[in-house]
């Protein structure tokens, strides 16, 4: 029986090198689950960016750029997410992060409730069709709930959203 060998098993197999895609995490706030999202995303391949506005929280993410506010590396490769729904000022960071050419923005947080980001985002005068553009939840629905898990959830969602794949156990064929 023959075995049909295709780009993406060569891969798999360490054949073949994946394609050179450009590709950018952004991690906003220091967070537990930032952490393991910045570590996961490495392994996968992205530059990692962990956007602290607080430059005197301390954050120990190896290997890591840390930023203050985005900047020129926020571009259409980069996807953005906001790791805790409870610090202050999300509203700001959200607001100059949809002032960037980001691919994809996404915030943590229970389906069941309107995020905060909604009315900050609205008392700064950010039009609704800007403020769609933040993804709540984020992640494949794995019933996660410790950071590590939230981090896979989180990232298997978006390897899912480049690949224009579902997600989940429904293949395309």
């Amino acid at each position: 029986m023959s075995h049909v060998h295709d780009a993406s098993c060569a891969v798999a197999h360490g054949e073949a090198a994946p394609g050179e895609q450009p590709r950018t995490l952004v991690a906003v706030f220091a967070s537990p689950m930032a952490g393991f999202l910045l570590r996961y995303a490495a392994d996968l391949g992205y530059r990692t960016i962990l956007l602290e506005p607080d430059a005197d929280r301390p954050a120990d993410f190896p290997g890591v750029k840390r930023v203050t506010e985005p900047t020129a590396d926020f571009d259409d490769s980069t996807d953005v997410v906001v790791t805790d729904h409870h610090r202050d000022g999300i509203g700001p960071i959200l607001r100059d992060v949809l002032g960037r050419p980001v691919r994809w923005i996404g915030i943590i947080g229970s389906p069941r409730h309107q995020g905060p980001h909604v009315q900050a985002l609205t008392d700064l005068g950010v039009p609704a069709a800007e403020i769609a553009r933040v993804h709540r939840p984020i992640g494949l629905d794995i019933g996660s709930r410790t950071p590590p898990e939230i981090a896979v959830a989180t990232l298997a969602g978006l390897i899912a959203d480049r690949n224009d794949r579902p997600g989940g156990f429904t293949f395309a064929r």
